[in-house]
């Protein structure tokens, strides 16, 4: 009977078929617009019977023939791992294409009741964001920092399995570019769905098919009913001694118009700039030195920087997004900082060296004035058939350091001032053509300038620059404008798996360092510092490339090979030295890579490259330049070059089920270099020139994690192992000493949920470093174990203590240990009619106004003693809306 049934069925459909006088034609893609193949399509009456069905393609495509017709007809769509859409026939005939958004696929064989869960889909790991929060979290940062396989750094920078994120996602939106420090701080996690980890991250649409991208990105799913509305938060807080801290923010995530707006200022050692932190800048050849001049040679702290900064600083980061259409969006990221700073400090330095041994001390008292204003405009268009991005950018960084310094006794107020000053523009372009080969084309072009004044009263170390006769002031002027651009073509032929790309364009880079070093005497005449002690540099870098590149994927092999070819030309002149020199050199810098998937969850991946590098303009100069008050450089050699080869490879494994993460690298690369920078010490100076001498580096890296949720527990654990090793040669004081470096780093920490009212973290990190000096006898030892824990209790509901610790103990060699225990208290309490926040809190609490810092290497040490903020209480109001 069931027999008979079935083929009356089939030949019912097929009449159909035969019959049919019209046809439904249509395509199906996900939210990401990728074709979807073996969609079910099912066409149906209003009582839900079928009357027709059919799979979607390779493409995406479908057809249905019939001879219905009518209003009450509809068409229904379902596949495993999206959700069923179903759509009236009439509304579907105008535009015969459907979008299929993900869902989750829960299999009974794994499901656990009131556990975490994670999906996966192709590239793409979802963490739904409830299963990991609880009341104690503000915004989706510390929620990200509970789960598995993620890990958020003391600056915010986010990695997935060991590898740093690309970029951070809002809705399939890159709102806020690279710089999503703002993001984690400020999105509710409340309004966040879930998390998806998408592996193989490729934004452009048209190179998805042949997806050779190793990036890793993070995508915030924001909730449906969170799209509607503006969200944000208003907090003011007051605290002793003086403190303030304020913040504002604003944002708004939905399909036509996302932003995320934000004004803060405080003085309690919270730095808004890091907000504008750029993760993961894209890599350029405008070899553009950064600021030459500074007011100290002393490096900050090895403490979390809210509990070393003196600052009163605002910031106003304003992030808005604006779609005209689906593939067409504006992109406005505009920020302005004001900070002061005050940092006083002093300092002891030991360099050994065969024979001796040079000491000097350093006392500091900095004040510190940086600004920062930058906006960058972005046009995108983004489909199948074309991609077009251009950003344009403005940057202008005023910088006013004033100090007063003490080298060994001598004191001396400098004052420092710099204006950096940059314009760019960056184009891109790319057109998928009938044939279905792919053109690209771009440009980028930049013009900046660096003004530079570096005044010391009186003038210092007059036995070098005076003939050992007192002066009035020493000063330093420099100046560098650059001109950039880079221009390409290129063609992309995809031919089923595999990819061909060539590529041919030229770089122009035109610079001029403009320096001098002047002393005035304490008769009012001024003179240079120094016979020499001027720069009129003009350099002129060109390049002529043409590339190719080859690529195959499969489902398991992702493989590729590149072949640069370029044609460098250098010329440079500075009539003040007598130098007029140009370099020409044909280079070939070949990378291949390759990736097998030797499960769907697990992976390897290898790579290799050679690659010869240029010097830059800061390897030429012959005048005297004071980079700080004891520091002189100056160039008598070539420009610079080396070559290298850098090999690497890891493998990478995960079991999204069991929620386990591990990854294992190794890395090693060998340069060879024509040049080295030659230091001359002193117990007041060091100056430093670059000689022609050649001499080879060495570097050699391990590093491997593990993370782990215990569902038992309800905890997070994650444990790391870095190991690198590096062998290089400095010349100081006339002496070529090869220097060997070893430095060993354990971390282990978990996110427990010891009750349902309170959480525990702790994560330990314990490091060794051995540097010694070949062939000498010298070497040196440090270690340092540095421990952070936290306890989250949640009492009545809506009161949440929170006690954390930080503990560092430090072992050096011939020094004497240095023990330090910082500790935190806060009470917040939750007004949940008037959602609003109460919170009381104190940092310090032991009140540790002083921080010694220990740097060592081969043959030196130095000692550093900073103050610091002592104990600061503090009452905020926070009003969420």
């Amino acid at each position: 009977m069931k027999k008979v049934l079935f083929m009356l069925i089939f030949m019912s459909v097929s009449t159909i078929a035969v019959l049919a006088q019209k046809q439904i034609k249509g395509k199906v893609k996900d939210d990401k617009a990728k074709p979807l193949p073996s969609v079910m399509v099912s066409l149906k009456d209003k009582e839900g019977s079928t009357l027709g069905f059919a799979r979607t393609n390779e493409k995406g495509d479908f057809t249905i023939n019939t001879d219905e017709n009518g209003a009450d007809l509809n068409l229904e769509f379902s596949i495993l791992g999206f959700g069923k859409k179903t759509i009236n026939l009439l509304d579907f005939a105008k535009t015969n294409e459907i979008s299929l958004a993900e869902s989750e696929i829960n299999l009974k064989t794994v499901e656990v009741k009131n556990r975490p869960r994670l999906s996966s889909n192709g590239d793409t790991l979802n963490y739904k964001t409830s299963d990991f929060s609880d009341k104690q979290d503000r915004n989706i940062g510390d929620v990200l920092k509970k789960m598995p396989g993620i890990e958020v750094a003391e600056n915010g920078k986010i990695s997935y399995n060991g590898k740093n994120i690309s970029n951070m996602y809002i809705d399939g939106d890159n709102l806020l570019e690279d710089k999503y420090g703002i993001g984690t701080k400020s999105i509710p996690h409340g309004a966040v769905d879930k998390v998806q980890v998408i592996e193989k991250d490729q934004p452009i649409k048209m190179l998805q098919k042949n997806n050779t991208s190793d990036d890793v990105a993070l995508n915030l799913v924001i909730k449906d009913d969170a799209k509607l509305k503006v969200m944000g938060e208003v907090k003011a807080g007051l605290g002793a001694p003086d403190r303030f801290d304020g913040n504002v923010n604003a944002m708004l995530f939905n399909k036509k118009v996302k932003f995320l707006n934000n004004l803060k200022g405080n003085n309690i050692g919270i730095d808004p700039g890091l907000d504008l932190t750029s993760f993961n800048p894209l890599a350029n050849d405008n070899t553009k030195p950064g600021n030459l001049l500074s007011a100290g040679a002393a490096g900050v702290p090895t403490l979390p920087q809210s509990r070393t900064l003196f600052n009163k600083a605002g910031q106003a980061n304003l992030n808005n997004l604006f779609k005209f259409k689906n593939d067409l969006q504006l992109r406005a990221n505009v920020s302005y900082l004001y900070d002061e700073r005050k940092q006083v400090y002093n300092k002891f330095s030991e360099t050994r060296l065969a024979g001796q041994t040079i000491n000097y001390q350093e006392n500091q008292d900095n004040f510190l004035n940086p600004q920062k204003l930058k906006g960058q405009f972005t046009l995108n268009g983004n489909t199948d058939g074309y991609y077009f991005n251009n950003a344009l950018a403005v940057e202008y960084n005023p910088t006013r350091t004033n100090s007063n310094v003490f080298i060994n006794g001598v004191g001396a107020f400098q004052s420092l001032k710099q204006d950096m000053f940059s314009l760019s523009n960056d184009l891109g372009y790319r057109k998928k053509l009938k044939s279905g080969n792919i053109l690209h084309l771009s440009s980028s072009i930049s013009r900046s300038s660096q003004p530079e004044t570096l005044n010391i009263k009186p003038g210092l170390n007059e036995e070098i620059l005076n003939n050992g006769t007192p002066y009035a002031a020493l000063n330093q002027y420099l100046d560098l404008p650059t001109f950039y651009t880079n221009n390409f073509a290129s063609m992309a032929f995809p031919k089923g798996n595999f990819v061909q790309n060539y590529r041919a364009g030229f770089l122009i880079q035109q610079q001029n360092l403009s320096t001098n070093l002047t002393k005035l005497q304490n008769n009012g005449s001024s003179e240079l510092a120094a016979a020499g002690a001027i720069n009129d540099l003009d350099w002129l870098r060109s390049r002529l490339y043409i590339e190719n590149g080859y690529e195959y994927t499969t489902d398991k092999i992702t493989a590729t090979i590149r072949i640069p070819l370029s044609y460098n030309s250098i010329s440079y002149d500075d009539a003040n030295h007598n130098m007029d020199k140009s370099l020409n050199r044909f280079f070939v810098n070949p990378m291949v890579s390759f990736k097998y998937q030797t499960s769907p969850e697990n992976y390897v991946n290898a790579a290799y490259s050679f690659r010869n590098n240029l010097g830059t303009i800061d390897d030429v100069f012959s005048g005297t330049v004071l980079r700080n008050y004891r520091s002189l450089f100056a160039n008598n050699a070539p420009v610079s070059e080396n070559s290298s080869h850098s090999f690497s490879g890891s493998f990478n494994f995960r079991k999204a089920i069991e929620m386990i993460f591990g990854n294992i690298s190794l890395n090693y690369s060998t340069t060879n270099l024509n040049t080295i920078s030659s230091s001359i010490l002193t117990d007041n100076t060091q100056q430093r020139i670059v000689l022609p001498l050649a001499n080879q580096a060495r570097n050699f890296g391990l590093n491997s994690g593990l993370s782990k949720y215990l569902f038992a527990l309800k905890s997070t654990v994650n444990a790391g192992f870095a190991y690198s090793h590096s062998q290089f040669q400095q010349l100081q004081n006339n002496q070529l000493l090869p220097f060997e470096s070893d430095n060993f780093t354990y971390k282990a920490g978990i996110e427990a949920k010891l009750t349902k009212f309170m959480n525990f973290t702790y994560l330990g990190t314990f490091t060794n470093s051995k540097n010694k000096t070949a062939g000498t006898g010298i070497s040196t030892n440090y270690q340092q174990l540095r421990q952070q824990s936290g306890l989250a209790v949640t009492m009545l509901k809506s009161v949440f203590l929170n006690f954390s610790a930080e503990h560092i103990f430090t072992q050096q060699s011939s020094q004497p240990d240095l023990k330090y225990l910082f500790a935190d208290f806060n009470i917040r309490y939750k007004v949940l009619k008037l959602k609003t926040d109460l919170e009381f809190g104190i940092t310090n609490l032991a009140n540790v106004k002083q921080f010694e810092a220990i740097n060592v290497t081969a043959n030196s040490l130095t000692v550093g003693t900073y103050q610091i903020p002592g104990r600061v209480a503090m009452f905020r109001a926070t009003f969420n809306y």
